[in-house]
């Protein structure tokens, strides 16, 4: 995952600043501190732990609260002396029992997407005559995909004719739909994502041409 020999810890007296972000949601959830033997810990167990300026001690988050942080990468920064950690939170990061240290809004911008793309899929084990999400995924994707025509249709007509509040409403409405069609395929969102960033990599190397 990366190799404790390239960074610099003697920058930050034996400490290195490691921002720790969802990695689903991109949210940034806190900013934390990690000396050599607790990037070791984090690197055997695969769970962030972190040096306490504090306590003065290692630290694994979730030990007493159960709020773990599963790392997904750790990305160093061109000096190698400061960190970003994506994670996989179970539960808060914050110990004043948020989502985030960073205020209380959840997953702001398109965080939302991916905030409801897990909300789709804990929807699934509902269930169908409770959760309309449930119902949609037992019914399989047909009918998912009937959903998403529909309301393709209807956020057209609200962009062509529809105040913008009838836009945005239909939109999401269209936004949902497509989640859940991409849940029955077992697709996620960043399977759309990836197609998008190959499109764009496509036109940087071709300038000039049509595509995107």
């Amino acid at each position: 995952m990366i190799d404790p020999a390239t960074l610099d810890f003697a920058k930050g007296d034996g400490l290195i600043p490691v921002v720790v972000q969802d990695a689903a949601t991109l949210q940034v959830l806190t900013l934390a501190y990690l000396d050599r033997a607790a990037l070791d810990e984090t690197l055997q167990s695969g769970e962030a732990t972190f040096f306490s300026r504090s306590r003065g001690g290692r630290w694994r988050k979730g030990e007493t609260s159960g709020d773990r942080l599963s790392v997904v990468s750790i990305t160093p920064d061109c000096d190698g002396d400061a960190l970003v950690l994506k994670v996989r939170p179970v539960g808060n990061a914050c110990h004043l029992n948020r989502i985030s240290c960073f205020g209380e809004e959840d997953a702001p911008g398109l965080g939302r997407i991916a905030r409801l793309e897990a909300t789709i899929a804990a929807r699934a084990a509902a269930d169908p005559a409770e959760s309309w999400t449930a119902r949609l995924l037992a019914e399989g994707p047909k009918r998912a995909a009937q959903k998403v025509g529909e309301e393709g249709v209807e956020t057209a007509l609200a962009g062509a004719a529809g105040p913008d509040t009838e836009l945005a409403s239909e939109a999401a409405d269209l936004i949902y739909h497509l989640l859940v069609l991409l849940r029955a395929r077992h697709m996620v969102f960043q399977d759309v994502l990836d197609v998008l960033a190959q499109r764009a990599e496509a036109a940087r190397q071709t300038p000039g041409q049509a595509g995107t």
